[in-house]
């Protein structure tokens, strides 16, 4: 049991980091913990993956990513409002994985409340969405 005791901690340990992270971005996003930190899977290899939602940016993928500043051993995708409704409409696995097992860390935008997601993570076989509070 102090296995699993250690493993739940370090989970909320790297929710609550991730948070903090996603909190103290300059403008307005949805950040979702996705990946096996959300899951619960990870191992002393994984990374933090943060799906990052922002139309605050401006131009492609990458000049967006570069203007993001994560801490090290963060994997973080940015993609703007449209982009994640569009692939989540056309069942992107990233996408699809976000409505289904991610942690809202921020939610400037309101996603975690959106019909589409809210259908996309009551589909059939699929876990939830979820907001993930702080245990403190």
């Amino acid at each position: 049991m102090e296995v699993v005791r250690r493993r739940a901690a370090e989970r909320r340990r790297v929710v609550e980091e991730a948070r903090r992270w996603a909190s103290s971005l300059s403008f307005k996003a949805t950040a979702i913990l996705v990946g096996s930190y959300a899951r619960g899977d990870f191992n002393k290899w994984s990374d933090v993956d943060v799906l990052l939602i922002t139309g605050e940016l401006g131009g492609g993928p990458l000049e967006r990513l570069r203007k993001v500043e994560a801490p090290p051993g963060y994997e973080v995708i940015v993609w703007t409002p449209e982009e994640f409704a569009l692939l989540l409409k056309k069942g992107n696995p990233l996408a699809l994985e976000a409505a289904r097992s991610g942690v809202f860390l921020r939610d400037d935008y309101g996603l975690s409340s959106s019909p589409e997601l809210r259908a996309r993570s009551e589909s059939p076989g699929s876990g939830s969405a979820k907001r993930v509070r702080s245990e403190a």
